[in-house]
């Protein structure tokens, strides 16, 4: 099988390396042609135009920004005329709603397309423990899975077109409501002057703890949000994905709009490409 790999970003580019690794030819497409380095430089082909790559693989996984990137790169008039007999694998973060519609124009191009998006950041994508969830039909998924599990070791089938790209987007409106409460909580202990490293304590003990909150705690205190796994404008992205297709879903989502405000604050503030702890900025400095 030769693999074609269109978006190579933060965590495109290390899980085209691990493809690499695993001695699986690979063509690399990106839109900004300087991101290509790494994965030429390591055996890799590089196409300059999407339908090039497409062409020259079997099997094509998408890492791209959003579903209007997924419409520019793949689904362009002449990209699209060279999906026939291809696989598509879309391993971005979209509604399920976009990863309908896109496996619609797929399978009008005489495709086939299955999403498999990931929850993870760099660090996983480097050392292949990715956790991977597939909507696919299960034969499309077991067709699949080797190629699958160089992301992770358990890829897992959610069930049709759809419902992966739901998880993952209830997965990450986790990730910004509990890094927005663990931020409150510690800058209301702090103003309180009650020691973090108390604070800290009781809350690893305790059945509220999430490993995410030591992850970010030192990033919070130390104010230092650069070099990120996953950067603030993504998050609200994904929030704003994610609240749009609640809303036919009869949610309340007064909670998840309030955080929100912040990451779009947080945007405002500068803090868009660093990582989405910044969002204690705001927190920290709202009524100053």
């Amino acid at each position: 099988m030769k693999v074609a790999f269109l978006g190579t970003g933060l965590m495109g580019l290390p899980m085209a390396q691990r493809l690499l690794a695993a001695d699986i030819q690979l063509v690399a497409y990106n839109r900004t042609p300087e991101k290509l380095a790494p994965l030429q430089a390591a055996g890799a082909e590089i196409a300059t135009h999407p339908r090039h790559a497409i062409r020259a693989a079997d099997c094509v996984i998408l890492m791209l920004t959003n579903a209007p990137a997924i419409y520019n790169v793949l689904l362009s008039d002449t990209a699209w005329q060279t999906l026939e007999g291809r696989t598509i694998v879309q391993m971005g973060t979209i509604t399920p709603t976009e990863s309908q519609e896109i496996r619609d124009a797929v399978v009008g191009g005489g495709g086939e397309y299955l999403e498999a998006p990931v929850l993870g950041s760099i660090p996983e994508a480097k050392a292949g423990k990715l956790s991977v969830m597939v909507g696919a039909e299960p034969e499309q998924y077991q067709r699949h899975l080797k190629l699958l599990q160089n992301f992770g070791t358990e890829p897992l089938l959610i069930g049709p077109v759809g419902s992966a790209a739901a998880l993952k987007l209830a997965l990450n409106q986790l990730i910004a409501s509990l890094t927005t409460s663990f931020a409150l909580s510690l800058a209301f202990v702090q103003r309180q002057g009650v020691d973090v490293d108390v604070f800290m304590q009781i809350l690893r003990d305790s059945p509220l703890y999430a490993p995410t909150f030591d992850k970010k705690l030192q990033r919070m205190l130390d104010g230092n949000y650069a070099d990120p796994n996953f950067p603030t404008k993504h998050l609200l992205k994904d929030t704003e994905l994610f609240i749009s297709e609640a809303k036919s879903r009869s949610l309340d989502l007064s909670s998840i709009k309030g955080v929100r405000q912040i990451l779009q604050t947080a945007v405002k503030m500068s803090f868009a490409d660093d990582d989405y702890s910044s969002l204690f900025s705001v927190i920290k400095e709202w009524g100053e």
